[in-house]
């Protein structure tokens, strides 16, 4: 295992549980922060206060940050597993015309990125639990509570391939779902 992928809707959780974990054992994990956010910050906006052209670009910009971080990190820490907030799969579910077209224009497809990871955990989100609370922790998210849940969803769909795919139900607590995951990590070895 070098490369597990965090991923689910909004409010899911990831970006607290890599950093948690990520510091918990910094012997055995380095994370890998989300992209998204990263160019949502330089750019000071955020998905649904962008034009076609806008939310295509920012899509880009994602994919090639995010493909960046993972080398990058990869190499700087070579005995380590890298946690990843998200990976390069995640840009699909927000490419306006759909998962096919988004693959046809990075000239790549899923199974040569789901190939990039040993694993995937997928988180669903709290939103599930009426406990979502919408952009009050992260300015970048737009969705509702039920576009959180929905958002999870495609995401479960198009991760749906990978062979190491699992599941982390919503918790009421952000260390039950700490632990949870630790629990994933465990039995993956």
């Amino acid at each position: 295992m070098k490369r597990i992928v965090l991923t689910g809707g909004p409010g899911a959780g990831k970006t607290v549980v890599t950093d948690r974990i990520a510091q918990r054992m910094p012997e055995r994990y380095v994370r890998v922060p989300e992209a998204a956010t990263q160019v949502y910050f330089a750019l000071q906006t955020r998905w649904d206060r962008l034009d076609l052209e806008g939310k295509h670009d920012v899509q880009r910009r994602i994919y090639r940050l995010q493909r960046e971080q993972e080398d990058r990190i990869a190499r700087e820490h070579p005995d380590k597993i890298l946690l990843l907030d998200r990976g390069t799969v995640d840009g699909a579910a927000y490419w306006p015309e759909g998962a096919a077209h988004y693959w046809r224009d990075l000239h790549t497809d899923l199974n040569t990125e789901l190939a990039r990871y040993d694993a995937v955990i997928w988180m669903q989100t709290c939103a599930a639990l009426g406990m979502y609370d919408g952009d009050n922790s992260n300015a970048c998210r737009f969705e509702d509570a039920l576009g959180a849940i929905a958002a999870g969803q495609t995401l479960v769909d198009l991760w749906g391939k990978h062979p190491r795919l699992l599941r982390v139900e919503a918790y009421p607590s952000v260390d039950d779902k700490i632990d949870a995951v630790m629990r994933v990590l465990s039995d993956l070895g």
